[in-house]
């Protein structure tokens, strides 16, 4: 089994594989401390639901919800967060 959402491994550390996932509720990356989605984990969503981009859509919608609750009251435009979680989903 595989784990989701990660980035590869470097031959030479043989380290633990550091899932791109976001730290809430600020909703960073907890490997890059970019925005949540960074472009790694979008990368990786994408291997990941590359069969099924509704499904991964609908994924990003969830996220769209929680990171909602937590970074309304600090964005409080929320056309920004639909960019964010889900817009760059349709543009692929």
């Amino acid at each position: 089994m595989t784990a989701r959402n990660c980035s590869p491994v470097p031959e030479r550390g043989r380290r633990a594989v550091l899932p791109h996932v976001p730290m809430r509720p600020l909703w960073l990356c907890r490997v890059c401390a970019a925005p949540w989605p960074c472009q790694p984990a979008r990368l990786l969503l994408l291997l990941d639901y590359r069969r099924d981009r509704v499904a991964l859509s609908i994924h990003m919608a969830g996220c769209l919800f929680d990171a909602t609750a937590d970074l309304l009251r600090t964005n409080p435009n929320p056309a920004d967060l639909f960019d964010r979680f889900i817009g760059w989903t349709a543009r692929l």
